[in-house]
């Protein structure tokens, strides 16, 4: 297929805003979504700066309407990542409910309507590709993390499912599953483990983040995107329902 459009949720930064960025220097267009449209603007922006292909728009990834209206906005879409994400760090009798909720409802609920979304015009135009942003939490467990841990373990779930669902087209939807990256999300993330072990940052890279991975190294986005290029290439047309683990070795024993 020659140039595919993607498009990216949560494109505003971090994860999504890396990938957008290399996806476009491979010549996909990018559809940047994100709930703040002056974050997905920016991020459109510096990829047609650099020679790209790029339009924002915003998109609460939980309001069904608002996300038909972008797709229907958008144009054809060939390829999806759901990547909109937050967290919250706490152990599990002070986890605010609301805010329990609410990480279900962003990073499980948002993926699925997205991708029901998605599916309904890749169904009709014969194509398709879906990736959810997962985490090396889709697979293992981490304190303090329920509800972030409990909406990646459901992506995997749902990713199979779809897989099996659109089996009979050429649509596919898999899952990656990354081990830390380093955003701005992480660094938030650093100081709270911080507060809630009672240990330094430091100590939270390299004695909870890092001292699982054989290979003590955060993953790049230029990894991620990689992975994402490959999984929207033909050499991937029957990969579907899979997660692809990119942990430097975490889950090796």
């Amino acid at each position: 297929m020659s140039t595919q459009r993607v498009l990216i949720t949560g494109a505003g930064s971090g994860i999504g805003q890396g990938i957008a960025h290399y996806l476009a220097g491979q010549g996909f267009a990018i559809v940047a979504t994100d709930i703040q449209l002056e974050s997905a603007q920016a991020t459109a922006d510096a990829i047609n700066s650099a020679g790209g292909d790029a339009t924002a728009y915003a998109m609460d990834v939980t309001d069904e309407a608002q996300t038909e209206s972008v797709f229907d906005s958008a144009g054809p879409i060939h390829g999806v990542i759901n990547n909109a994400g937050i967290q919250h760090i706490d152990p599990i009798e002070d986890f605010p409910k609301d805010r329990w909720a609410q990480l279900i409802q962003i990073m499980l609920v948002g993926p699925a309507i997205t991708t029901g979304v998605a599916v309904k015009r890749m169904r009709a135009q014969g194509y398709g590709r879906i990736i959810n942003l997962g985490s090396i939490h889709g697979l293992i467990a981490s304190p303090y993390k329920s509800a972030y841990i409990s909406a990646k373990h459901g992506l995997m779930g749902l990713s199979k499912t779809v897989a099996l669902e659109t089996a009979d087209t050429d649509i596919t939807i898999n899952t990656v599953c990354p081990a830390y990256v380093k955003t701005p999300l992480v660094e938030k993330q650093i100081a709270d483990q911080a507060r809630t072990r009672g240990i330094t940052e430091d100590e939270v890279i390299t004695q909870v983040m890092l001292k699982p991975m054989p290979k003590k190294a955060f993953i790049s986005f230029e990894e991620l995107g990689g992975t994402c290029a490959y999984l929207m290439s033909p050499a991937a047309r029957n990969m579907t329902g899979q997660a692809l683990v990119i942990d430097g070795g975490w889950t090796c024993s």
